[in-house]
This record gives structure tokens, sequence and C-alpha cells, in this order.
């Protein structure tokens, strides 16, 4: 392994990175951070999870000039949520520097960002359509701009944002350095790396390190109308400490929420069409542990960086096998095991096979829980609670109490009580789910690599930077101009 001591960067930068806990560079690390302090154009085939934001943001922060005030790098990311997150991160990398990292995305108010671009940021990371609107608004030049990163390109060609792409990159100095991330390379994205991009370097991750083996994959055959029961029953018997579950539409997050609430767990969902402020403040609640239990779709969750996560449960298998790696990778990370299982029903069973072999691995089968099942999940885990609190041999003050209980009660009686009173019994509360209309039955490869695919659900109109006509290089209709209730920007500056 690369140790980052190796790779000939700045004091100040190394001290930012060892103070944020890295040690070694991951694959990706180690062959993109060289190429890019070269100045290289390159090209990163990584999923979330593998550590790209360093890999992107170390040489990026090592060429920043913090005398010259002026935009000097630019991050397009797919969704706000991406953007906040890189732009934490590459604070943390610039701290040592003192680099100012800006966040631009939809959804904030727009004359609020505007003053924020004011004060002369060195860094820009936004969503393709508010930066867009910037520039349409001259509010933000990119005329010193000497690097253009894209990430997760494959996502925002999924979104529809190549054209707005292709505008903002036709903004930007012909001389610089563009990098572009993707787990995946279909048409559009090789092309466009062909007409903005100069003789780029290709960085692989390798297939094995794409398929997080330490997570265990299991699925499970189940009538669509079985699903939500078959669920519950295994939050009983799996006690997961946080865990995800990920819906296809917006409107099945929605009311599974609402039903896993219903029955006793506390559950909030998050999809693209909750305020920033709402999304926030559920992520804070998992990443807490006050909810126990995350519902989301392929897009809200995307770039999201949360640990701790121990299972994932694919309550729809995803509508594209990359997605399926995606998914999956929320948990098993930083040399942690995870636990994934994916329902399918009987029609789905051919398009298993094709995400099986996205991911090199086979997923094992597992059974549908019963109700009894379910309850012997939920009396472990309350026995266990007891021999810990035994082994513990803080009960004097309980002793007593105890006795007295003996004396009129045999013992299995009084441990039986015990037990009935502290398990959750398996709820049965009838619960109402829109049933979704399962995947075709035959998909090969090739259909996903397309880039003429259909957005997914959660994609249409979910972001105010996605809300638009398609005319090239004009304000979207679907941003905000000024005032509203939106967040205020936030900006990373280093005083």
């Amino acid at each position: 392994m690369t140790k980052f001591e190796d790779l000939g960067l700045s004091q100040a930068t190394l001290k930012a990175v060892l103070k944020m806990g890295f040690e070694e560079a991951t694959p990706i690390q180690s062959e993109t951070i060289p190429l890019g302090l070269k100045g290289i154009d390159l090209i990163g085939q990584a999923q979330t999870g593998t550590g790209k934001t360093a890999a992107f943001g170390i040489p990026l922060v090592e060429k920043v000039d913090t005398k010259m005030d002026a935009i000097q790098g630019i991050i397009i990311a797919p969704t706000r949520e991406l953007a906040i997150q890189v732009s934490e991160e590459l604070y943390k990398i610039g701290s040592g520097k003192r680099v100012r990292v800006l966040p631009i995305y939809g959804g904030q108010d727009i004359s609020r960002q505007i003053r924020s671009l004011k004060k002369a940021p060195h860094i820009i990371v936004g969503t393709p359509g508010r930066v867009l609107d910037h520039i349409n608004r001259k509010t933000m030049r990119l005329d010193t701009v000497n690097t253009v990163i894209l990430d997760e390109a494959d996502e925002m060609l999924n979104m529809g944002f190549i054209e707005d792409i292709e505008s903002i990159l036709a903004a930007t100095p012909a001389e610089r350095q563009t990098l572009l991330f993707s787990a995946t390379m279909p048409g559009p994205i090789q092309r466009m790396a062909e007409k903005f991009m100069k003789d780029p370097q290709i960085v692989r991750v390798k297939a094995k390190e794409m398929t997080v083996p330490l997570i265990e994959q299991y699925y499970i055959e189940v009538q669509e109308r079985n699903k939500f029961d078959v669920l519950t029953r295994l939050l009983d018997i799996q006690s997961p400490e946080l865990a995800i579950v990920f819906g296809r539409t917006k409107r099945r997050v929605d009311e599974l929420s609402e039903a896993l609430t219903l029955r006793g767990y506390t559950a909030e969902g998050i999809h693209g069409d909750l305020t920033q402020a709402k999304r926030m403040s559920v992520l804070r609640k998992f990443k807490e542990g006050t909810v126990d239990v995350l519902v989301a779709t392929d897009v809200a969750a995307r770039g999201l960086d949360i640990s701790g996560v121990t299972h994932v449960y694919n309550f729809d298998i995803p509508q594209d096998p990359e997605s399926y790696v995606h998914r999956i990778g929320r948990t098993g990370r930083a040399g942690k095991t995870g636990v994934a299982m994916t329902f399918i029903t009987p029609r789905e069973k051919s398009y298993l096979a094709v995400v099986e072999k996205t991911t090199k691995r086979k997923m094992e089968r597992m059974h549908a829980p019963t109700l009894d099942e379910a309850l012997e999940g939920q009396q472990r885990a309350v026995v266990d609670k007891i021999v810990q609190t035994i082994e513990s041999n803080n009960l004097h003050y309980y002793k007593a109490a105890a006795q007295e209980l003996l004396d009129g009660n045999d013992a299995q009686t009084v441990v039986a009580a015990v037990l009935k009173m502290l398990t959750k019994e398996p709820d049965t509360t009838p619960v109402k789910l829109t049933e979704e209309a399962p995947m075709p039955q035959k998909r090969d490869r090739k259909q996903f690599d397309r880039g003429d695919r259909r957005r997914r659900d959660d994609s249409r109109g979910s972001y105010s930077d996605r809300n638009r006509k398609k005319a090239p290089v004009k304000p979207r209709s679907g941003e905000k101009r000024t005032g509203g209730k939106s967040s205020k920007p936030r900006s990373y500056n280093h005083q």
C-alpha cells in the first residue's frame, strides 16, 4: 500500500490529510493523486466509498494559489447532498492551506449565493443547473479555472445533465486539467471525454474492489404482497444497529417509512422531494442513532457518507446493476463486515442473474422467516441484554425485589414473565403498500450501457436543478431566483 507521505504532498496538505485519519492511500488514490499533481487529464472508474473525493481533492487543493482571489477549481456533482459532502471533505483537506470552498446548488437562496461568490472562493462545488444559472447571470466567472472535476458522471447522464455539463465546460479555459469520475462508462460519457479531454489516462478500480467483498449478500424470493411482512420479520430477527431500506420510487419510500413507524420501528424516509432542511434533519437523526431505519431512493442516498450501517435491505431490486453495487456499498465500510439482502419476486429471477454477473458474486438464497422465527429473534436479543446485565454485576438494589418474586413463584415462571415483558413481539398491524410492477423478466447488459436509458423515477422533478427545459445555456425555470425560505449557503472559508 502507498502511504500519503510518499506522494510528494506539501506539508500543509499532508498534515491536514493525516489529521483526517488517513494513513494509507486507497487504490484509486494511489494511482490518481500522482497523475493529478502532474496536471494530466484522467478518467477514474470507481464507486462511491473507494476514496475518490480525496483522490481528486488532494491534487486540486495542492494546485490552489491562496494568494489569488479567484475561482481556480470547479467540481460538478449530480446532487446537492453530494455537493455538500464533497465541500466538507475539501474544506478539511484544504485546512492547512486555508483554501476557501463554496458549495452551490439549487434550493438555496440565489441572492445569498451571489454574495458568497463575491468573497472570492478558490473552489466551487456545484450541481449543474445552479452553476449554469450563475454563468448565465454573469455572477460566476470561470475564466480563471485551471481544474474541472466531473464527479459521478454516469449519474449526471441518467439525470439528463449532459448538455448542461458541456455548456459549463465551454465556459472554462481550453488550457485546463479535466478529471472525470464515473462508476460506468456509457457511450455519451465516452464521447464527452473525447470532446473535452486531452489524452486522458484511465484509472480503474479492480472489479473485486468494486464488489465490496466484506459484505454478506443474500436474496429472498417473495411475492410482492408479502415483502413488507418479510422485511419486518428480518428486522426483528437481525436487530440491526443501523439499517437502510432501499425503495425504487419516492411513493414507495413514503409508504414504507410510514408503515414501519406504524409497526413500532423508528424509521424515516429520504428522497428528492423533501426540503433540504428535512433531508439534513433525517440524516442527522440517523447518524446519531435516534432513527434506526433509513428508507431511501437511489438518487437521495447517492454520495452519502454514513458510517456504522450494519444492514442494507433492497426492498425493490434496483433498476440497474451498478446501483446494486452502490447500494450495498453503504455497509461494510472501513474494513467492517456488512449484510445485504435483496427481495425479488418470482418474475425477477432472470434479472437477478444480470446483477450477479455484474458484481461477479453469487448471492446466497435465504428463506423468508416465519412469525415464530421473528419472535425467537426478539427473545434472543432480550436474553443477550439480560446476560450482559448479569455480567455487569451491578444488581445489589434489585435483589430484594427479586427474592420477593421468587418467594411466591418458581424461578422459571419469573424469568419467562421478564422475557415476555421485554420482548417486542412481532406486530401484525395491517399496512397498505401500493404494489409496484416487477422488473422486466429479461434484460441484458447492453441495455444498461446505452446512454438513452430512462431516468429513474426519483430523478424526474425531484430537484430544482433537474426541473427545467432542455434549451442549452439558458437560466433554468426550476431554479429559485431570489428570496424564499431556502437555507443559507454554506461556505467553507479558512480565516
